[in-house]
């Protein structure tokens, strides 16, 4: 299967093109989504090319030291030749140091980012990457795939080097348009936060391509996610190590404890002492408010100090500032981020993307745990593509069956 992966990639499209003469591609929306997986790379092998060259100069000198100081041992004649142990040691480290060496004359660049920045290369699969998952970090790859929504079939799978979702995105949609032809004019793309930016947003939209894709503080704004946060799961007790303190925290008087006179433009604090105030129409991170400040003869003899201040024995008088709005902002073009927002706040951009997560997690569940793929077993991109495409192309198959194709 290592060396099949363009003739995977020939019978998947053959496939993909089956589907649509049976008609199981309704063309109206598109899921994009990924599922990262480890593969056959060793992740403690994982690094710059300036964390190697520290790796083996560390190497090559504990070898010289301990060869060093058994040479000067077995100079004495009381003392025995070097022990079997030790030298295999040092040819271990020798050994680990020369390989280390090899890599980096053989990769002489660091892998880069789109965007310049180094990216950690992997000396057993130079091709994968350390990606963060919600089983821990893993070195691997990150399997993309486009479904639609009519019958869940997939019309483009990817594989990818990356945990990046950002970088997947207009990579598949090129295939799509490219390859399978199978994007209408009035097909919807939808994808969640991770592959959100504006960037993408700016290419979907200079391509004409209808996309739904979430930002991060989408659920924010959505009521129907107030609750969400009662269906996380509990922190597990055995992550965090440190005692909870007995001792209560203390607390101040919040601003909710002052009298405050929007119209007459007055504060009292909860001792009963007017305080000054300090400006009008003051601007701090963007919102505008009045700061009011006590007095010494107030602040200093007052018994409310404890309660009052943070740190009352650095601190002599209160402040406390009101705000009562934003600020007003000169009108600025509106970027393509702020418009897909209000697109997908509306009812019917709501109701579009919910579509997206019943689309495509059925398709991750039936292809990772149905068909067992836990890990990507090959190395390198071109391959580990082809065993990706290889599983979805059994998905692909399986509802052409169920459809009753054949028959």
């Amino acid at each position: 299967m290592s060396t099949l992966g363009e003739d995977i990639a020939r019978v998947f499209g053959a496939v993909v093109a089956i589907c649509d003469a049976q008609g199981l591609i309704g063309r109206e929306m598109f899921a994009i989504d990924g599922v990262k997986l480890p593969s056959n790379a060793s992740k403690r092998r994982s690094g710059t090319r300036a964390d190697f060259e520290r790796q083996a100069t560390k190497l090559e000198a504990t070898a010289r030291t301990i060869l060093a100081r058994h040479r000067a041992t077995d100079a004495l004649p009381t003392e025995p030749t070097l022990a079997v142990k030790d030298v295999k040691r040092i040819e271990r480290l020798e050994k680990d140091a020369a390989q280390m060496r090899e890599w980096l004359a053989a990769n002489p660049e660091d892998r880069r980012g789109p965007k310049g920045a180094i990216r950690k290369s992997n000396r057993t699969d130079n091709e994968s990457a350390k990606m963060a998952t919600g089983k821990g970090v893993i070195q691997g790859y990150t399997g993309v795939a486009a479904v639609d929504s009519a019958h869940q079939i997939i019309v483009e799978a990817q594989a990818h080097g990356t945990g990046s979702e950002q970088e997947v995105l207009l990579p598949v949609v090129t295939a799509m348009q490219d390859r399978h032809d199978v994007l209408s004019p009035h097909s919807l793309i939808t994808a969640d936060a991770g592959y959100h930016s504006e960037a993408n947003l700016q290419a979907l939209a200079t391509r004409e391509v209808d996309a739904l894709i979430a930002d991060n503080d989408m659920r924010r704004r959505d009521e129907r996610f107030a609750t969400h946060a009662h269906h996380q799961d509990a922190p597990d007790p055995l992550h965090d190590k440190s005692r909870p303190s007995s001792e209560p925290q203390a607390t101040t008087y919040p601003p909710s404890d002052f009298l405050y006179d929007a119209e007459a433009r007055t504060c009292v604090c909860p001792a009963g002492k007017s305080l000054y105030r300090k400006g009008r129409h003051l601007v701090i991170n963007g919102y505008v408010g009045e700061q009011f400040r006590g007095a010494k003869r107030d602040c200093v003899p007052c018994p409310h100090r404890a309660q009052c201040l943070r740190t009352p024995e650095k601190t002599q008088t209160r402040q406390v500032m009101f705000f009562h709005g934003r600020a007003a902002r000169s009108p600025e073009p509106a970027s393509h981020t702020a418009r897909m927002k209000g697109r997908i706040d509306t009812p019917e951009g709501r109701a579009q993307y919910g579509q997206r997560f019943g689309t495509v997690e059925p398709v991750f569940g039936n292809v990772c745990y149905n068909k067992g793929l836990a890990r990507f077993t090959l190395r390198g991109r071109i391959k580990v593509d082809g065993q990706w495409k290889l599983f979805c192309l059994v998905h692909n198959i399986e509802k052409l069956a169920h459809h009753g194709y054949a028959h």
